[in-house]
């Protein structure tokens, strides 16, 4: 009985830790304060920050640092989508190709400037093998500053 007990003690801290640090999002879907947001529930519009990245096994990344885009930031969604591919490509560089070429025909209509003369690049987010295998298939699109520098505010439209 005691050993019960404490399982549910922890159940629910992990519960309200998990609860406590992730993001909060306002009646639009917008992040208005900053926390963990799963891997899988990005959004367009979404920023977050690089430092922070928790990973599972095989280097597959279960969630991110999201911040209100009004702070600064290191990225921001512009795309997310699943691939259109019936099977894993022979390599997994087969498959960042393919979704970055998904992710630059996306990019110039978000940003409203074509990508080669852009001061923004493209951070893509895309299944591995071992994802593909638990059915993943989607592919996340995110712009960043060339020189690094953090973003403030969204760069939809921006002409950067």
């Amino acid at each position: 009985m005691k050993n019960w007990i404490g399982y549910v003690i922890v159940g629910v801290a992990v519960a309200a830790y998990n609860l406590a640090t992730d993001a909060d999002r306002d009646e639009s879907g917008a992040i208005v304060d900053a926390g963990n947001i799963g891997a899988f529930q990005l959004r367009n519009g979404d920023c977050f920050n690089d430092a922070g990245f928790t990973f599972e096994g095989d280097e597959q990344i279960s969630s991110l640092p999201g911040v209100p885009c009004t702070e600064p930031h290191d990225n921001e969604v512009y795309a997310v989508f699943d691939v259109g591919l019936s099977s894993y490509p022979s390599s997994e560089d087969e498959m960042f190709e393919h979704a970055l070429d998904q992710c630059l025909d996306r990019f110039t209509g978000f940003v409203g400037r074509d990508y080669e003369t852009s001061e923004l690049d493209i951070l893509t987010l895309y299944p591995t093998p071992a994802s593909w295998r638990q059915n993943d298939r989607e592919v996340v699109c995110a712009v960043y500053d060339i020189n690094q520098a953090q973003l403030v505010g969204s760069a939809r439209d921006s002409g950067r």
